[in-house]
């Protein structure tokens, strides 16, 4: 029988240090990851991957954004993955009008 697992502590991400980092993105996306500004998406409850990999794409130069090119550009696979599990933590609800 052959099981496989990931080591949930060799993932596991610095929330202090995501929530330092994400005071460069509470402009735009709201400190807590709900944004008031028209044409910028709430990124609070977001999975942490997808928060990941759109960060990544930024840095990379594969997603192109004025503005989150450069502010991904400096940051390191680790302060990406703090950051991006500091917003998915966010539990979000949906309200009908």
């Amino acid at each position: 029988m052959i099981v496989a697992g990931i080591h949930t502590q060799a993932f596991a991400a610095d929330l202090v240090a995501g929530e330092k980092i994400s005071q460069s993105c509470a402009l735009c996306h709201g400190q807590f990851g709900i944004t008031s500004m028209a044409g910028t998406p709430s990124i609070a409850g977001q999975p942490e991957v997808y928060l990941s990999s759109q960060l990544k794409q930024f840095r990379d130069g594969k997603r192109q954004n004025a503005v989150m090119n450069q502010i991904a550009k400096p940051l390191s696979d680790a302060d990406i993955n703090n950051v991006s599990a500091w917003f998915a933590q966010f539990e979000t609800e949906l309200k009908k009008r």
